[in-house]
């Protein structure tokens, strides 16, 4: 049955976040730009597509723990996880739109396509299998690049993290063990990652020559794949009802561990440990 309270208590919080994180995201990258009719804008060539990565990434997690926050409160599975796609589809148009009334973006289809295919592997997964086999994680490393466009990549620290597409890198996480037949010698909580990021970028398109009057570097654009193991914590069991709302969240993250990379500059590059 549904729980009302719970009910009322999932809604409440989520329309206080929406409102919150709008008012956030409108001061910290619209408020200096005008308003203009809405409008398009194409950038599907931006960043190496590491953006786009990223919609999608955050599409699906919004509406995974959409579904799981309806699910506690009593709805049925069906309609939680359509709940928690259109939680998803509504938060992500949003920032969309405020793109598209600004002057400085407008509204991307490239955008818009890449959230609607991460909120809807979530819900792909949920009616084919019943669970996620498949994660999207993620993982950042910080790097040098921000230091040449701080206004574009953010400042070293937090922004850098949320700005520095260079360090960014996204996961599809794949859990080995529910593809295969169950009582395998395989762990439930194991997964293999498969990593997408890029580096020598200090623009979208491309790297400007000059920026505010000063000389830059020449660096070279080119993207890079990984592979790794990966744990997929709620698969590890617990009674604990904390610890299954902390690994709710851990799941949204890469765990750090031996990697290999390839990229067309340096070929092959292992690593002890990758973040």
């Amino acid at each position: 049955e549904v729980n009302s309270g719970r009910l009322t208590a999932v809604v409440g919080t989520g329309a206080l976040l929406y409102a919150g994180s709008m008012v956030g995201l409108y001061s910290s990258w619209y408020a200096d730009y005008d308003f203009e009719p809405l409008h398009l804008f194409d950038d599907n060539d931006a960043w190496l597509q590491v953006d786009k990565v990223g919609h999608s990434y955050s599409a699906y997690h919004i509406s995974r723990i959409g579904m799981k926050c309806f699910q506690w409160a009593g709805v049925e599975d069906k309609k939680a996880t359509w709940y928690g796609f259109a939680t998803s589809m509504i938060y992500m148009s949003s920032i969309e739109l405020l793109d598209g009334f600004s002057s400085r973006w407008g509204f991307s289809l490239g955008d818009f396509s890449a959230n609607v295919l991460g909120a809807g592997l979530m819900l792909g997964q949920q009616f084919a299998f019943e669970e996620q086999r498949i994660l999207l994680k993620y993982s950042y490393s910080p790097t040098d690049f921000p230091q040449y466009r701080p206004d574009l990549l953010g400042e070293p620290g937090l922004r850098g993290y949320f700005k520095d597409y260079n360090g960014q890198t996204y996961w599809a996480s794949v859990n080995i063990e529910s593809w295969y037949a169950k009582n395998t010698f395989i762990p439930d909580w194991l997964n293999v990652g498969f990593g997408y990021g890029a580096s020598g970028m200090i623009g979208g398109s491309s790297n400007p020559v000059v920026h505010d009057g000063q000389q830059l570097p020449e660096f070279e654009r080119y993207r890079q794949y990984y592979l790794s193991l990966d744990v997929d914590f709620e698969r590890i069991p617990t009674n604990s009802k904390f610890l299954k709302t902390v690994f709710v969240v851990a799941n949204m993250f890469k765990l750090p561990l031996p990697t290999l990379e390839w990229n067309r500059i340096d070929g092959f590059k292992s690593y002890l440990i990758y973040y």
